[in-house]
């Protein structure tokens, strides 16, 4: 019965989550070592290219919550990122797939070194689900912004190709997981990373799709 509350309760909260004032983000605090307060400045300059030029309407800083906490269900988008491990406990899969089912969205973002425990961690949320590669025509890219050949690569590691991945249930993408692509560094302050303004308005663009995509669905 509490289940099935919770899920209710976050669909008619995301239902008009669009025409919400202030409506906030969240970054995901995790447990395993891994940095996940990795690229401070990232979700906040996001958010302020998406008020700016998407006209969404985001409380301009996002909170940082815990995965197994309730307040998850106060976020329609929540973003995780870091560079190592990452260990989910039973309490805090459950309560992942139970925010994810019920019309939460994760945005997961490796910053180098991630992947492997994200995709460990994310087979105890959805033990029978599998991501699966986005391709270029998929509408993430092409919201207000096309990205003709998919998720861009803002930064180099290791010669791989940028890809997106996805997690679906039915017909709704729950999770979108963008590896070898470093969106955050580049929406991070230009001074951090000293990347070039027309990359970081690339990531910028990339992330304000990411977030119409996601109030759209």
């Amino acid at each position: 019965m509490r289940i099935q509350i919770i899920i209710i309760f976050l669909l008619i909260s995301l239902a008009g989550i669009s025409q919400s004032a202030g409506v906030k983000l969240a970054l995901l605090k995790y447990n395993g070592g891994g940095d996940w307060y990795s690229d401070p400045t990232a979700l906040p300059n996001l958010i302020k290219y998406c008020n700016q030029n998407i006209k969404t309407n985001i409380y301009p800083e996002p909170s940082t919550i815990e995965i197994g906490s309730p307040e998850i269900f106060n976020f329609p988008f929540t973003h995780l990122t870091g560079h190592g491990n990452i260990i989910l406990s039973e309490s805090e899969s459950m309560n992942l797939r139970i925010y994810l089912e019920g019309g939460g969205f994760l945005h997961a973002d490796d910053n180098y070194g991630l992947d492997e425990y994200f995709r460990r961690e994310m087979k105890k949320v959805f033990p029978n689900k599998e991501f699966v590669e986005l391709p270029p025509s998929h509408s993430i890219f092409h919201q207000k912004y096309d990205f003709n050949e998919g998720v861009p690569k803002i930064h180099e590691h290791d010669l791989k190709p940028p890809q997106a991945f996805g997690l679906f249930i039915e017909e709704r993408l729950v999770c979108l997981y963008t590896y070898e692509a470093d969106l955050g560094d580049g929406w991070e302050d230009a001074e951090v990373h000293n990347d070039s303004a027309e990359l970081r308005e690339k990531a910028l663009k990339m992330g304000a799709n990411i977030i119409a995509f996601v109030f759209g669905q």
